[in-house]
């Protein structure tokens, strides 16, 4: 098969939640410096069918925009920087240690490691876009890349919009904290093809209410097998985790 003929879309994306879908949140927090890529390699070692990452966009020296993945605003919690990450530039933030002396990797350097796993189904990216502006050059990487099985989230809506506006193929999430009245009008405008929502928010009605409305949930974040067992039970789609680890047990039928 050839890889570059492939193009990613909402029905390639609904064959991933035929079966519990245990995803990598940030690769695999939990055993590994988060969002790197040795982070990213174990969840796919592991066997995750899908890994999460967050991407900030940033200016390199020649003041072209790059996508780099790290989840916070600033940079102290998870490397040995300060600062925003708004302030860096690409090369500036690439020096940092982003634990065990790995470095904040490039959007394109973690799908060059997904391209790597690519076997009879290459795994799903889901891309939360966590950075101001960052719809416009993460749908100007996925024109460049439409082999990659990819999902675009946000908290932000109005993010998530702008990129809808900019590609109309590849399958968006609203994410939600909280529960909200408009949750489903919310994802019918955006043309959504889940809800990635917190635990805590997951009750039966919930889900019952997005299943009827054919909307499949993804939870976050699920670090306890008795707590994804339940979760499945009453029919989430997946759950983002921490430690895959514990939980590709649970992954499948």
């Amino acid at each position: 098969m050839n890889k570059n003929n492939l193009t990613f879309d909402h029905a390639a994306f609904a064959n991933y939640l035929s079966s519990f879908l245990v995803i990598g949140h940030r690769g695999a927090a939990g055993l590994a410096p988060e969002n790197t890529l040795p982070s990213f390699r174990k969840a796919l070692d592991l066997g995750c069918r899908a890994i999460e990452l967050d991407v900030h966009a940033v200016c390199d020296a020649e003041d072209t925009t790059q996508l780099v993945v790290i989840h916070d605003d600033t940079v102290q919690r998870t490397t040995n920087g300060k600062g925003l990450v708004s302030n860096h530039t690409l090369e500036q933030l690439t020096k940092l240690d982003a634990g065990d002396g790995n470095h904040i990797p490039r959007l394109a350097e973690v799908t060059a490691l997904v391209a790597k796993h690519f076997a009879d189904a290459q795994p799903l990216i889901n891309i939360e876009l966590k950075g101001r502006r960052t719809a416009a050059p993460t749908a100007k990487f996925l024109q460049a890349h439409p082999e990659l099985a990819v999902l675009v989230s946000s908290f932000d809506h109005r993010e998530l919009a702008a990129f809808r506006a900019l590609d109309n193929t590849t399958p968006i999430a609203p994410l939600f904290e909280r529960a909200q009245a408009n949750m489903l009008d919310t994802a019918s405008e955006l043309g959504a093809s889940c809800l990635n929502v917190s635990q805590r928010m997951v009750k039966p009605v919930l889900i019952e209410k997005c299943s009827d409305a054919g909307y499949p949930v993804l939870v976050y974040t699920v670090n306890q097998k008795l707590e994804a067992q339940r979760l499945k039970a009453l029919g989430v789609g997946g759950v983002f985790t921490d430690r895959p680890d514990v939980l590709m047990a649970l992954s499948g039928d």
